[in-house]
C-alpha cells in the first residue's frame, strides 16, 4: 500500500518538512510538500493525494482553513499537526472536518503508524467486521438498509438518508455510524470506538471521538445518537 500512497505535507518549518519527507520516502510514500496553505490548495488540486497531512499553524491559510477547503471538495483523509496537545487548534481542526491528529515533535514511525490506520479504514469504510444489519422492528432491515426512525443506512451502497434525502459522511462519519448501528441501543465507550473506527491499538485522544460524534449529529439529528454520561455514546433504536 505505501508503495502507491501519494502524501500531501504542507509544513513551513524547512527541517520538519525536509526531514518528514525523507522520512516517508524511506517507508515508500510518495511525498508532494509545500510550505503554506496557499500552494498546499494547489497541490491538492493538481495532484489529488491520497492523504493531506496539515501542519497547523502554516502562512497565507493556515492548515484548519485549509482542511475546511479540501473538505469542501473531497473525502480524502486529513491528519492535522499540532505543536501542542491541549491546543484549541486541534479540535477546531476536527470540526473542520480532519480524521486526525498528530502532536508535535512527533516519532516518524509513530506518524507513518497513523498514516496507514487512516489509510486502512478509508479502503474499508464499509467493510468493519462488527457492521452487521440490525435487528427489531424499528431498526429494521431490508435488502441491506437499516432504518432508525428517518434515518436510513445502506449498508451495501454505503449510503445514509434522512427523510429521503441523501446524506453526506466522510468514510470516518461513515465507519462510526455503523459501528452504533451495529448495536442500536448498546453504549459503545469512547476508548471502544478509537480502536474500532479509528484502529488504534493504543490509548488515543477521545476528543477525536467526541468532535466526529457532534459532527455526525449534525448530519443524522441532534437526538439520534445519545450521550450516557461516564461511558460513552448509543443510537437511539
Amino acid at each position: 500500500m505505501a508503495e502507491q500512497t501519494h502524501v500531501l505535507f504542507v509544513e513551513d518549518d524547512d527541517v520538519i518538512r525536509e526531514a518528514t519527507q525523507l522520512a516517508l520516502e524511506r517507508d515508500g510514500f510518495v511525498v508532494t510538500a509545500m510550505p503554506d496553505g496557499l500552494s498546499g490548495l494547489e497541490a491538492f488540486r493538481a495532484n489529488q493525494p491520497d492523504i493531506a497531512l496539515l501542519d497547523v499553524m502554516v502562512p497565507g491559510l493556515d492548515g484548519v482553513s485549509l482542511c475546511r477547503r479540501i473538505r469542501d471538495e473531497s473525502t480524502v483523509p486529513v491528519i492535522m499537526l499540532s505543536a501542542r496537545a491541549d491546543s484549541i487548534d486541534v479540535v477546531l481542526g476536527l470540526e473542520a472536518g480532519a480524521d486526525d491528529y498528530v502532536t508535535k515533535p512527533f516519532d516518524g514511525a509513530v506518524l507513518v503508524a497513523r498514516i496507514r490506520a487512516v489509510l486502512r479504514r478509508f479502503g474499508h469504510a464499509g467493510g468493519h467486521g462488527s457492521a452487521a444489519p440490525a435487528s427489531g422492528e424499528e431498526a429494521g432491515a431490508d435488502g441491506g438498509v437499516l432504518h432508525f426512525g428517518d434515518l436510513e443506512i445502506d449498508t451495501e451502497g454505503m449510503e445514509v438518508r434522512k427523510d429521503g434525502t441523501t446524506v453526506a459522511l466522510t468514510p470516518t462519519e461513515m465507519r462510526l455510524l455503523l459501528e452504533f448501528s451495529s448495536a442500536p441501543g448498546t453504549v459503545l465507550s469512547r476508548d471502544k470506538l478509537l480502536e474500532r473506527v479509528w484502529d488504534y491499538g493504543w490509548g488515543g485522544d477521545t476528543r477525536v471521538v467526541d468532535v466526529h460524534v457532534q459532527r455526525l449529529r449534525t448530519k443524522v439529528g441532534q437526538d439520534r445518537i445519545e450521550t450516557v454520561r461516564g461511558f460513552g455514546y448509543k443510537l437511539k433504536a
